[in-house]
């Protein structure tokens, strides 16, 4: 969906600065009816604008404190179904499809040193999976954000 107008992004821009403001606090903020933020929102979830509705949370909150980025090049073939076994090493959080050198950019979260060796282990020994190579994560220098991606459609209008 690209067709966002000015009360779409300001009703995004007001979720991105509180994510748990109600409908009604939506609409008391926006000077909207309840009804409007309401159809706005089942609209703009139906188009796909929202992503994960699951709650981020802190991998080292819960006992895995080193994360890694693994570069994974595969058989171009056997990408649907590595992408299956992937799914099944709970260590991965995320798997990017990437053009390029590198076909997959997976971020894993693992206890320590020697888990991430494990892991990194077990997704080289996926049939299709050519090569991989491990980068340790150092700190998030720019966490996800959207608001500047919201403040310069707003400005494109």
């Amino acid at each position: 969906m690209t067709n966002l107008d000015r009360v779409d992004l300001q009703l995004l821009t007001a979720l991105s600065a509180d994510p748990r403001a109600t409908v009604v606090a939506l609409a008391d903020k926006l000077g909207l009816s309840r009804n409007t933020v309401q159809a706005r929102m089942g609209r703009l979830e139906r188009a796909g604008v929202f992503l994960s509705y699951e709650r981020a949370i802190s991998s080292s909150a819960l006992g895995f404190p080193i994360e890694a980025f693994v570069s994974v090049v595969v058989r171009q073939a056997d990408l649907p179904r590595i992408g299956d076994e992937l799914t099944r090493i709970p260590e991965i959080v995320q798997v990017h499809g990437l053009s390029g050198q590198i076909d997959l950019l997976v971020r894993v979260a693992c206890r320590d040193t020697q888990h991430l060796f494990e892991t990194d282990a077990r997704i080289l020994a996926i049939e299709g999976v050519e090569r991989t190579e491990t980068s340790l994560v150092m700190g998030e220098v720019i966490g996800y954000r959207v608001a500047p991606l919201m403040a310069l459609a707003g400005r494109e209008d």
